[in-house]
C-alpha cells in the first residue's frame, strides 16, 4: 500500500502537474486480492503488482510524422542523439540486467521534467519544419537496439561514436535512460542544434555518426572500433528470441521461412509502380452532376471495417448507406435500391473459424435473403465487392453468383495465425470492374486475416480459374515474383492469389483491405510523392465509372 500511494503520489501529483497532462480516468484495483493454501501455509496476494500507464494525444497533421526508418537517398545525413538522462546511464531493470539474471539498484527516472517538456517542444518543431529524416526512442534494449532497429528498417548500415555520452560503454550501449536517436540533413544540423540550444537542451544534444549504404554496423570508443558486425547477422539474433517462440506456437515451415528472409542482405524492400495516376479523380465528371448511386455498406455482427468502407466509397462520389444484415432478413431494407453493395471485414460471429461461412448461410437459409440476393447478383446494372471476412462469406454464396463457379473456399492461413501485415501486391489482367486500367501496377495493401487461404476443390479448378483471367489481386515479394513463401504471402494461397472477380467481372471478392489504405497517409509506408490520395482509391473511382 505505501509503495502505490508513493506511486500515485509521483506520478498524480508531481509528474502530471509538471508536464501540464491529466489523467482522466485509472483504477487501482485493491478489491483484486486473491488467498489460497499451499501445502497447508495460507498466503494471498493484493493486486496490484505494476503500474501500467496508456497515454494518448492529438496529432495536428498526421502527414507530417516520421518512422525509424534510416534514409540513405536524401544526401550527406547525420545521426543526433539526445539524451535526456544526462549521462547517468542506470542500467537497473535493463534488458542487459535480465539477461544476467539481475535487477540492479538504480533505475532511469524523471530527473528533469523540463528537459523532458522542452524536449517535446523542440520536437513538434522540427517535425512541423519537415527536418527530421528518422526517429526512434531510446527504450528497451538501450542505444546498442535503437540504432540497429534503424538500420534493420532502413536496410542500411552506419557509423557512430560513443564516447562522448558516458564514462563506459557498456553502460552507454545498454542503459534505457529517456532519449531519442534522430536522422537529420547534415544541412539542418546546425538549425536543428540551435533548436535544442534554445530550448537549455545543448548539453544533451550529441552528433553521434552517419547512415551508410551498404550492411556494416561499426560502435566506435575513444575513436576504436568497438563493436562491428553485418546488418543481416545482428538482426538473425534481434529475430531468434521470437523465431524459436513461433516455432513452437506456429507453423514452423512458415517460421522457418520469415526467419531465412533476412539472410537475404540485398532484398530491394517494398516498392510501387503503377499503370496509372492516382490523383486523377476519373469519377470527377459524374459527381459534378450531383447524382450519387446509392452503395449498400453490409455488415454483420461483429463487423467493424464498415467506417472505412463507407468513407472509400463517399470519396468515390456514391451515397453509402449502413445496411445491418438483420436489416434485409427483418425486411426494412431491400437490395433493389441499390447500385452495389460491399460485404465489409472484421470479425463477423467473435472471428470464430470460419465466420464468413456462418454469416452466407444466414443468408443462404433465408428465404427472403436468398431471394433478394440472388435477384441482385442475376441484375446485369449491379456490383459487389467482398473484403476480408466479406470475401469468404461471398465465396460460399457462389452457387447465387453467375461466373462464380471457380471459386474457392477461404480456409485457415498456412501460419496458422491471424495475420495483419502490410503486403506487397499486383494487378494482374482481368475483367474486374474495380481494377480497369490498373493490370501491370504493383503497391503494397494492408492485410488482416484468419483464414485468407484459397483451397481448391483439384488443380484443375485453379488452372481453369487463372485461364478465365479471374483472378485480379496476387501476392508478390520484393523482387516482384507471385509467391507462396511466408511472410510475402500471408495466408499460403496457391498462385498468391488475393483475390478472385466473376467471369463478366461485376462481383470481387478480395482478402487484403483496399478500404483501410486509399488514403495515401494510411499507409504505413508510401513513395515521398503520394500527397493526398493513395493507389486503392482508384477501385473504388472506378466502380463509380463503371455504374455510368
Amino acid at each position: 500500500d505505501e509503495k502505490l500511494f508513493d506511486t500515485v503520489q509521483a506520478i498524480g501529483m508531481e509528474l502530471c502537474p509538471q508536464l501540464d497532462i491529466t489523467i482522466p480516468v485509472g483504477k487501482d484495483s485493491m478489491s483484486m486480492r486473491t488467498a489460497w493454501s499451499d501445502a497447508g501455509e495460507s498466503k494471498a496476494v493484493t493486486a496490484p503488482m505494476s503500474l501500467i500507464i496508456s497515454a494518448f494525444a492529438p496529432v495536428l497533421d498526421v502527414r507530417k510524422t516520421v518512422t525509424p526508418q534510416l534514409r540513405t537517398d536524401r544526401g550527406e545525413s547525420d545521426l543526433i542523439f539526445v539524451d535526456l538522462g544526462a549521462r547517468r546511464n542506470r542500467l537497473g531493470g535493463s534488458c542487459l540486467a535480465q539477461v544476467f539474471n539481475q535487477i540492479g539498484d538504480s533505475c532511469p527516472d524523471v530527473d528533469d521534467v523540463a528537459a523532458l517538456k522542452g524536449f517535446f517542444a523542440v520536437m513538434q518543431q522540427l517535425l512541423e519544419e519537415q527536418k527530421i529524416l528518422a526517429y526512434h526512442d531510446r527504450s528497451d534494449g538501450g542505444l546498442f537496439a535503437t540504432l540497429c532497429e534503424m538500420a534493420f528498417a532502413g536496410h542500411c548500415g552506419f557509423n557512430v561514436e560513443l564516447s562522448l555520452l558516458g564514462s563506459d560503454a557498456l553502460s552507454v550501449l545498454f542503459s534505457e535512460e529517456l532519449g531519442a536517436a534522430l536522422q537529420v540533413r547534415r544541412a539542418d544540423r546546425a538549425a536543428v542544434l540551435a533548436q535544442f540550444a534554445q530550448h537549455g537542451l545543448a548539453n544533451t544534444v550529441y552528433v553521434v555518426g552517419e547512415a551508410k549504404p551498404g550492411s556494416e554496423l561499426q560502435f566506435h570508443w575513444q575513436g576504436k572500433i568497438l563493436l562491428a558486425g553485418e546488418r543481416v547477422q545482428y538482426q538473425r539474433w534481434w529475430s531468434e528470441t521470437g523465431y524459436r517462440i513461433q516455432m513452437l506456437r506456429d507453423n514452423p515451415e512458415c517460421a522457418q521461412q520469415e526467419f531465412d528472409a533476412l539472410l537475404d542482405a540485398d532484398d530491394p524492400g517494398r516498392s510501387v509502380r503503377l499503370t496509372f495516376n492516382q490523383n486523377d479523380d476519373i469519377a470527377a465528371p459524374f459527381i459534378a452532376h450531383g447524382v450519387r448511386p446509392r452503395v449498400a455498406i453490409l455488415r454483420e455482427q461483429g463487423v467493424n471495417g464498415q467506417i472505412e468502407m463507407a468513407a472509400a466509397f463517399d470519396r468515390a462520389g456514391f451515397d453509402a448507406i449502413d445496411v445491418h444484415m438483420s436489416d434485409i432478413l427483418s425486411g426494412r431494407v431491400a437490395l433493389d435500391a441499390f447500385k452495389g453493395f460491399a460485404a465489409c471485414g472484421g470479425f463477423s460471429y467473435g472471428d470464430v473459424l470460419g465466420a464468413g461461412e456462418g454469416w452466407a448461410k444466414t443468408i443462404l437459409f433465408n428465404v427472403r435473403a436468398r431471394e433478394q440476393f440472388a435477384a441482385f447478383f442475376r441484375r446485369t446494372d449491379t456490383f459487389s465487392l467482398g473484403i476480408c471476412n466479406g470475401c469468404q462469406m461471398m465465396s460460399n454464396l457462389k452457387t447465387l453468383i453467375p461466373g462464380a463457379e471457380l471459386w474457392p473456399r477461404f480456409v485457415r492461413n498456412l501460419s496458422e495465425q491471424f495475420e495483419a501485415r502490410f503486403a506487397l501486391v499486383q494487378v494482374p489482367q482481368s475483367p474486374s470492374l474495380f481494377f480497369a486500367g490498373m493490370a501491370g501496377s504493383h503497391m503494397p495493401v494492408a492485410v488482416a486475416h484468419g483464414e485468407g487461404r484459397a483451397e481448391f476443390t483439384d488443380t484443375g479448378q485453379l488452372r481453369d480459374l487463372q485461364a478465365g483471367n479471374q483472378v485480379p489481386l496476387q501476392f508478390i515479394d520484393h523482387r516482384l515474383q507471385v509467391t507462396e513463401r511466408y511472410p510475402a504471402n500471408p495466408n499460403g494461397s496457391p498462385a498468391g492469389i488475393a483475390g478472385v472477380t466473376s467471369q463478366d467481372g461485376r462481383v470481387t471478392l478480395l482478402m487484403p483491405h483496399p478500404e483501410r489504405v486509399f488514403r495515401a497517409v494510411q499507409n504505413s509506408w508510401r513513395p515521398d510523392d503520394w500527397q493526398e490520395d493513395g493507389a486503392w482509391l482508384r477501385i473504388f473511382r472506378n466502380a463509380r465509372v463503371w455504374v455510368n
